[in-house]
């Protein structure tokens, strides 16, 4: 029986990995799917092309999926049934600024970057502002794209800050912008990365669903394995070649990190989307958000893992 191709679409960043892994090491293959990858530019690209069932899987920040359900979404969607069916990532945002920006303070008057002004981690870094005091009168916020686009306006001075993860974190430190604040310093927990599907989709593919899900955990559980830590850096490089030998450590140290990075097991921490739904409850459109199985469900990743 050949392979079922799944069309997958992952934001462009280090947690990708075990996915880098497990495609090298034939373990999607093994399972039974073949994974076509494509990165999006920005998360609305993501969303109406997910709903559209141009791509069947999304690896996507949890509050992206948080938003399309309560119809708070970049882009308008109708009859959206996301769901996040494994976890991600932790993940670390960093708040990373032009070299002459190392206060709050020096922020005022100023516009910082996002992917889009309502969804993924623009609530993280709307909390990152109201802590140390400014309002949103204080700054302006533009809407440029996944981190990458967002790196390359705070490096070519269109705007003076923006939130990444890793490759671009390290990357950015290592060129001499400053790392005015971390998302690990504001929160316990916070539930990054995610992948999610169409509740329509999986019901329809169940099998194809588990496939992909014992393919990454193959993945996963390889790359955090501390003996292969130089060949999982190899495989990094390879498929991001904008991470410079210079600081591919340091983007293992927080990809390998709990705290920061991939999460054991791709499980879904609880406390971590408590810390996305009151953020979105604060700073979203549609008040308070309270019932994470509206936007979760794990029977796919508990039949694989017992």
């Amino acid at each position: 029986m050949s392979a079922k191709t799944i069309e997958l679409i992952c934001f462009p960043g280090a947690p990708n990995l075990p996915i880098f892994v497990a495609q090298k090491k034939g373990w999607f293959e093994k399972n039974g799917v073949s994974i076509n990858m494509s990165t999006t530019p920005n998360s609305a690209f993501q969303a109406e092309n997910l709903a559209s069932g141009k791509f069947q899987i999304a690896g996507t920040a949890f509050d992206n999926v948080v938003a399309y359900q309560e119809g708070q979404g970049a882009v308008p969607l109708k009859d959206t049934d996301f769901f996040a069916f494994m976890g991600a990532t932790q993940v670390e945002l960093a708040f990373i600024t032009q070299a002459d920006v190392k206060t709050y303070e020096d922020l005022k008057g100023k516009t910082l970057a996002l992917d889009a002004l309502s969804t993924g981690f623009a609530f993280a870094l709307y909390e990152m502002l109201a802590r140390n005091g400014l309002t949103k009168s204080d700054y302006a916020m533009a809407t440029v794209g996944a981190t990458p686009a967002r790196w390359e306006a705070v490096k070519a001075g269109t705007h003076v800050g923006t939130l990444t993860i890793e490759p671009f974190t390290s990357i950015a430190r290592n060129q001499g912008f400053n790392i005015l604040d971390t998302s690990t310093n504001i929160f316990p927990a916070y539930q990054g990365g995610s992948f999610a599907a169409s509740r329509k989709w999986a019901a329809e593919n169940p099998d194809a669903v588990k496939g992909f899900i014992r393919g990454y955990l193959e993945g996963l559980e390889w790359t955090l394995d501390p003996a292969n830590r130089q060949e999982a850096t190899d495989i990094l490089l390879a498929n991001m070649p904008e991470i410079k030998p210079q600081v591919a450590g340091a983007v293992m140290n927080s990809l390998l990190s709990p705290r920061s990075g991939l999460t054991p097991g791709a499980a879904i921490l609880m406390d971590g989307v408590k810390t996305v739904l009151e953020l979105r409850s604060k700073y979203g459109s549609g008040g308070a958000l309270s019932n994470p199985e509206k936007y979760i469900d794990l029977q796919y990743l508990k039949a694989v893992t017992g």
